[in-house]
This record gives structure tokens, C-alpha cells and sequence, in this order.
């Protein structure tokens, strides 16, 4: 026999083979979309929360989510996390728009066996771990209230459990995080109680300085768009521009994509106080803005992603910056910008990690090496 003819049917078995692998390809794509589903069933309530989150706490719909530290997929009462480690430094996460606590955890596309920052920095740092999940449809403002409460409770509750406080918080996150600082600080009118208590000064600041501001060290803000989104921004002035054309068809669809939730708006320049929305201009091309500073004696790191590669325009690179977060809103020049400026003891660390976008920035390892670092 010859070569060619002991050839042929290896020749055979190879396109018999190619034919049973193109047959089986639409039964191998709907597995892989029925485990896709499977794994991310628990994102339906964040992503529902995050488009419609205020409309469904604002009708007491059973799948608007309230915030709480969570564990095991549960909600866990303050009460019931039984902090038990004396004085060991505590991490709190705090996920973004239409996230939960498992994209700290895990995710399906992982590798077999792996962990995200949460538990690995937890088990390599000897630090304990708190994730949060909270309503990102609802006001940056109402979120902000409601963790600086949450966190109150918790120091409250295990004075001695907690030790240092290090708050990490992705894209709204961040902004939720700088939201609770302003509202637990004695600086906000919300704590100015000297007046109306008649208090002394030091009693005053005593009396309404939320506690869990005297634990806090770190906050880490990755991806977070500190000065708004260019893209809540355009979204912004399109339903604006389809308003003013006025006809039937421009107003339909303006009316429709201002069905977006407040905690979507607020993005378009980070509206942090309840007072900047509730304002009469809140609406205009340029609303108003209410300083929110950053906190005294703490210590500031924000991790930036550039998405597009060095040989593209700095100013289309600056624009998109992660391909979600703008690389200037990401800094927040306006808040961060002026170290002269800075209360007494807060500092502010800068890190940029290249061809990274916005989702990137969670699973990346020189990121986690970051937070491993400084917290």
C-alpha cells in the first residue's frame, strides 16, 4: 500500500470529524448560553435595580433591593455577622451601577480555583472582609445616607471587633463611598446641631461626627467617575435636544430615556448631596454641584484605566478613558486636584494601569497587587 493510500483515511476520519464538531456547534452554543444564564441569574435584580431601582422602591416592589452587608447570597443584619477577631482591619466593598458582591468574589469566565481581590486580599493580609450590595437606581445621596448609617451601626455595634477601616468601592461605589463621608462628617448641614442643641463647639462636633469616620484610613476609588460620565452626560443632552425638537416622535423618545433611574443621572456630574437634586436647576446642562471634600487623615488612592492604546490621540485617550470613565473625571482634578488644598492628613495616591477598561480594573492582577499594598 501506498503512502498516499494509507493516507486516506486519516484524510476521512479528519472531515468526518470537522462535520460531527460543525453539527454539534449550535448544541455546544446553547449550553454555554444556559450556564452563562445560570451563573449571572444573580445579576437580574442588581441590573433591573440599577435602570429601575428608584421606581420600584418608590411603589415598596418586593425586588427593589435595600442595602446590607450580604454573605453566602443573603442579606446579613449588622447583628448577625458576629464579628468575632478583635481590632483586625476591615474592608468594606462597595460594587457599582447594576453590580453586587460576588464581582469582588468571583466570575464565570474565571479561571478554575481562582479568587478575586476580596478573598485573596483577606486571606494574604489577614484582614476580614465585608461586602455590601445596595439599590444603584436610587440617588447617590440616598445611598450615601444609608452606608454612612450601615457603618454607624457596625462600629457601633463591634467597637472593639473593628480595627482599621478601609473602604474600596468600583465605578458608583466610589461615589457612594465619598456620599457617606460627607453626610457622617459634622462639616454637613445635615450634622450641624450646635445651634439648635446649643452645644459647645467640641460637643457639637462629638456629637454628630459619625464613629466610624475615626477608623477609617484608606478609601480606594477604582474606576469611579468623580467629576460625571461623559456618557450619562450625552444621554443627558440627547433627551434634552429630542424634548426641544418637540414633535411626536422626539418627544417619545426623550420621554423614554429619561425613564433611566436617578442613580443613573446623578452619574452626569456625580451629584453627591440630596440638596444638588432637589434643586430647581438640578435638570440644566450645567446643574449645581456641592463640594464634597475629601475626608481629614484619610488616605486617598485613585486607580485609573486606559483603555485605548498609547498610539491613539491624548485627547480621544483622555475623553474615553476606560472606555466607561472619562481619564480626567477618573482623577477628579475638581475634588482632588489641588493638593494645597487638602484637609489636614488626607493625602491622594494616583495609579494608572494601561489597556485596562472599566470591568478590567476588577480582575486585574497589578491592581490587586495595589491594594495589597496600600491596604
Amino acid at each position: 500500500m501506498s503512502d498516499s493510500d494509507a493516507s486516506q483515511p486519516s484524510r476521512f476520519r479528519r472531515a468526518l470529524g470537522a462535520v460531527g464538531r460543525a453539527a454539534l456547534l449550535p448544541v455546544r452554543g446553547a449550553s454555554y448560553v444556559v450556564r452563562a444564564g445560570q451563573a449571572h441569574q444573580h445579576f437580574f435584580l442588581p441590573v433591573l435595580n440599577g435602570a429601575l431601582g428608584d421606581q420600584l422602591a418608590a411603589r415598596y416592589d418586593p425586588r427593589a433591593i435595600q442595602m446590607s452587608f450580604r454573605r453566602g447570597g443573603q442579606d446579613v443584619p449588622v447583628a448577625a455577622l458576629r464579628l468575632l477577631e478583635p481590632h483586625q482591619k476591615t474592608v468594606v466593598y462597595v460594587h457599582g451601577l447594576m453590580g453586587d458582591e460576588l464581582i469582588w468574589q468571583t466570575g464565570f469566565q474565571d479561571a478554575p480555583g481562582s479568587r478575586r481581590y476580596g478573598p485573596r486580599l483577606a486571606e494574604e493580609t489577614h484582614s476580614r472582609a465585608l461586602y455590601l450590595r445596595f439599590n444603584s437606581g436610587l440617588h447617590l445621596s440616598e445611598n450615601g445616607r444609608e452606608l454612612n448609617r450601615l457603618l454607624t451601626q457596625l462600629v457601633e455595634t463591634y467597637p472593639d471587633a473593628v480595627g482599621e477601616l478601609v473602604l474600596v468601592g468600583h465605578s458608583m461605589g466610589g461615589l457612594i463611598i465619598r456620599s457617606a463621608g460627607y453626610y457622617a462628617s459634622p462639616a454637613t448641614p445635615l450634622n450641624k446641631v450646635a445651634k439648635d442643641a446649643e452645644l459647645t463647639e467640641d460637643e457639637a462636633v462629638a456629637e454628630s461626627t459619625a464613629p466610624w469616620l475615626a477608623h477609617l484610613r484608606s478609601v480606594f476609588l477604582i474606576g469611579t467617575p468623580n467629576d460625571g460620565s461623559w456618557l450619562e452626560q450625552n444621554s443627558h443632552f440627547t433627551a434634552r435636544l429630542l424634548e426641544r425638537i418637540n414633535l411626536f416622535p422626539t418627544r417619545f423618545l426623550s420621554k423614554a430615556l429619561n425613564q433611566r433611574s436617578n442613580g443613573i443621572k446623578d452619574l452626569r456630574y456625580s451629584i453627591l448631596v440630596d440638596e444638588d437634586w432637589q434643586d430647581a436647576h438640578a435638570n440644566d446642562l450645567t446643574p449645581p454641584r456641592t463640594p464634597v471634600p475629601p475626608l481629614p487623615g484619610v488616605q486617598y488612592h485613585i486607580l485609573v484605566g486606559a483603555w485605548l492604546r498609547t498610539s491613539r490621540p491624548a485627547a480621544l485617550r483622555e475623553y474615553f478613558g476606560d472606555g466607561l470613565v472619562g481619564k480626567g473625571s477618573a482623577h477628579g482634578h475638581t475634588t482632588f486636584g489641588d493638593e494645597a488644598g487638602l484637609p489636614a492628613g488626607a493625602s491622594v495616591r494616583t495609579a494608572v494601569f494601561s489597556q485596562q477598561h472599566h470591568g478590567g480594573l476588577l480582575t486585574h492582577p497589578e491592581v490587586f497587587q495595589y491594594l495589597k499594598h496600600w491596604a
